[in-house]
């Protein structure tokens, strides 16, 4: 068992909106306005919180999320929303957001539901918000799933042809909500990095051939980017003190491919890009940002690394413990939040969960009982030098009334992931 002292981190975000999209070429996010103060947010805080929740946000079409978002009345967006205000982080990532042009969906979500109490829980207001393109569902022209043929856009094949497995351009995306403004001017996005200019990169290889690491063609590499939805480094401007840059991805699942593990391979390169950026100096001088900034953190900087990482320390599919280049990180604190929920849940689902090695207790989704079964695989890690006051995943048990219509049992009323939540003082650092 690893264990790790624990440290504070901050984030919150400011209001973008995107220009367009164009695909495959996709566009840089724009600002769209300062936004307005805060309410109770205006002095300095002394405790600030972070969230990251896969609110399964997503839809089988382009467009069908703004329509659900139009009105209030989607249930399972309410639902969404709902455990989002009851967690009531100052800062939240959500996964699985549909992109949108224009920051469209984000508004939507925030205005029609986030900013409306749900079944008695208090509106939370989040005057600021950060979207940007996602990789998934825009067609790269190849067949990297080597199946013989290039899929049609908006099919499974073509999905799995894309340069992110999607539908269509922006399924899967993310959003983050703040309380607190963003340095706009500051913000780095790494969608277009490509897989191939990380040194020493496991790209994955095709059993068919002697040739090393060819499961892509030199000409699918070109194309290849690492991230299957995007990087961002999205700076939080707290009062006081400097901003707390927020490290916000979702990495692909380690699954869904052959023996040559491209998806798991890929998995684990998207989480190592974070362990690069943070450690920074020569490290992360390969890095190159969608503006043409290089490099990574510097040492003085403080930062929270968020996201569904699709990565279990302990079990499922992961190439060669890949979420262990984060959790075992010198610059990263693992706070390890734990539920009651998560525990009933691998007692009443049971099957693969019971040979399970890692601590029920810490799993953050509950995923299909014959295989992979419940994991951890979602993560709010702050910096070393930042004290963590509070950590916990909103995994409620059975008994409580909120279960049935926030957590509840397959078909899942939400989602099949938990949101995972972080308390950090906002005091002096430690260390230098």
């Amino acid at each position: 068992m690893r264990s790790r002292p624990t440290r504070l981190a901050l984030a919150t975000v400011a209001t973008l909106a995107v220009a367009g999209l164009g695909a495959p070429a996709l566009t840089s996010p724009a600002a769209a306005g300062a936004g307005h103060a805060h309410p109770g947010k205006t002095g300095k805080p002394s405790e600030v919180r972070f969230a990251t929740f896969n609110a399964s946000l997503n839809r089988g079409a382009e467009g069908q999320l703004v329509a659900d978002l139009s009105t209030p009345g989607n249930a399972q967006a309410a639902g969404a929303a709902e455990t989002i205000q009851r967690a009531d982080a100052d800062v939240v990532l959500v996964n699985e957001f549909d992109y949108a042009e224009d920051g469209e969906a984000a508004e939507l979500f925030r205005d029609n539901y986030l900013a409306v109490g749900q079944n008695g829980a208090a509106p939370v207001d989040y005057p600021y918000y950060y979207v940007a393109p996602s990789n998934t569902g825009v067609p790269s022209g190849f067949d990297l799933n080597n199946n013989g043929v290039v899929g049609e856009p908006g099919t499974q094949a073509g999905g799995d042809d894309s340069l992110g497995f999607g539908l269509f351009p922006g399924q899967y995306g993310m959003v983050v909500y703040s309380k607190y403004p963003i340095a706009t001017d500051d913000v780095r996005t790494f969608q277009e990095f490509l897989w191939k200019d990380m040194p020493g990169a496991v790209l994955p290889d095709d059993p068919a051939t002697p040739a090393p690491a060819d499961w892509y063609s030199a000409e699918e590499l070109d194309v290849f980017r690492l991230s299957s939805k995007s990087h961002w480094d999205v700076p939080i401007k707290l009062p006081g003190r400097k901003p707390v840059h927020f490290l916000v991805s979702h990495p692909t699942p380690p699954s869904f491919d052959g023996t040559e593990d491209r998806n798991g391979r890929r998995n684990h390169d998207e989480i190592r890009f974070w362990a690069d950026y943070v450690t920074g100096g020569r490290t992360a001088s390969y890095i190159y940002d969608d503006q043409g900034g290089t490099g990574g953190l510097g040492r003085g900087q403080d930062f929270v690394i968020a996201g569904d990482q699709n990565a279990d320390p302990f079990d499922g599919d992961s190439y060669d413990d890949a979420i262990l280049q984060l959790l075992d990180h010198p610059r990263v604190q693992d706070p390890t939040p734990t539920s009651a929920g998560a525990v009933e849940a691998t007692q009443r689902d049971q099957r693969i969960n019971l040979t399970h090695e890692g601590p029920a207790e810490q799993d953050t989704a509950d995923f299909a009982d014959g295989a992979p079964g419940n994991l951890r695989v979602d993560y709010v890690l702050p910096s070393e030098r930042l004290a963590v006051r509070d950590t916990g995943v909103y995994w409620l048990e059975s008994t409580d009334p909120l279960f049935a219509r926030l957590i509840g049992t397959f078909p899942f009323p939400v989602t099949d992931h938990r949101l995972v939540w972080l308390d950090l003082g906002t005091g002096r650092p430690h260390g230098r």
